[in-house]
Formats: structure tokens, C-alpha cells, sequence
């Protein structure tokens, strides 16, 4: 997944707007000789709705914290993912540790026909219409990041046309 990140990270020149969503908060104990420490993890995705997307994960004693440093981690993450009418180019599948998911382009009109972590990652990014099934593992962070997988594994239609050497309208078309 990092390799992947790392070539479409992008890097924001001016300001633009990004809303945030709270995926998870997780309760950790901690069991001392003194008795229970809590902490919380939070999973956090922020997004420009136009096909930028980033994922954080923040930890701290108190919730607010977390979810504050879970968006500053995510705001570091931005990616491009391509979209194509409202939808992805193509099917797209991938995996995370123990969670697997697929991914589908969907006719107009459809909406997004995904679970909780993964509805959150793909109104981040702006798909409109999507379907979406996770297998496996129900964890929300490897629910997530496999999204996240999938959605970085996807290709551009201008990119598949200038290496077919075809014309755009003949990548979907045949």
C-alpha cells in the first residue's frame, strides 16, 4: 500500500476544501500495576468530494485529541484517485491483512451501495454511484485501507488509452 501512495501523493497548492469523517474510535486498556489506562484511536477520512481522498489514524488519551491528530494524519495522505462520470473506470479488487473488498462502477442513479468504512472512504473521494461488498475481516482500519488499496490500483482511462494508443470513447466501447 505505501508504494502505491507514494506515487499518487499529491500535494495541495492552494487552498482547498476538506471534509473530514470519523470512520471508528476505539477504546485501548492498558492494565497497569496501578489499575486500567485508557487511550483511544481514532480512524479518520478527509476528502475534497472531487477525487482526493486521505486516511489518518490518531491516538491519545481523550477522544477529541485523537480525532484531531486522526485529520491532521490524513490531511499528510492526500491522493488522487480517478473517477470517471460519477463512477470508478473499472472493477477493482483488494486486500488488507484479513480484509478483502470489491469494487464495482455503477449506472447513474445507482448511489453508493457500500458498508459503513467503506461508504465513509468512497463519499470522501466523490464517487456517486458505486458498489461495493467487504469480505473477510469487519476491522474498520483494514476495511479502510483495503478501500484505499483498491481505489489507488485503479486506472486512468486517458492512461489506458495513450498506452493502447486508441482513442477514449474506444476504451469503453471495445
Amino acid at each position: 500500500m505505501l508504494k502505491l501512495a507514494l506515487n499518487k501523493r499529491v500535494t495541495i497548492a492552494g487552498d482547498i476544501e476538506l471534509k473530514d469523517r470519523l470512520v471508528a474510535v476505539q477504546r485501548v486498556v492498558k492494565v497497569t500495576k496501578g489499575g486500567r489506562a485508557f487511550r483511544f484511536s481514532a480512524i479518520v477520512v478527509v476528502g475534497d468530494e472531487n477525487s482526493i481522498v486521505g486516511i489518518g489514524l490518531g491516538k491519545s488519551q481523550d477522544v477529541a485529541t485523537s480525532i484531531q491528530k486522526g485529520i491532521e494524519a490524513a490531511k499528510k495522505n492526500l491522493v488522487r484517485i480517478p473517477i470517471y462520470k460519477g463512477t470508478i473506470p473499472h472493477e477493482q479488487e483488494a486486500k488488507f491483512k484479513g480484509a478483502s473488498v470489491l469494487i464495482k462502477p455503477a449506472s447513474h442513479g445507482t448511489g453508493i451501495k457500500a458498508g459503513g468504512a467503506m461508504r465513509a472512504v468512497l463519499e470522501s473521494v466523490g464517487v456517486k454511484d458505486i458498489l461495493a461488498k467487504s469480505k473477510g475481516s469487519a476491522n474498520p482500519h483494514n476495511v479502510v485501507k483495503a478501500t484505499l488499496i483498491a481505489l489507488l490500483e485503479l486506472r486512468d482511462p486517458r492512461t489506458v488509452a495513450m498506452q493502447r494508443g486508441i482513442k477514449m470513447d474506444k476504451v469503453f466501447n471495445g
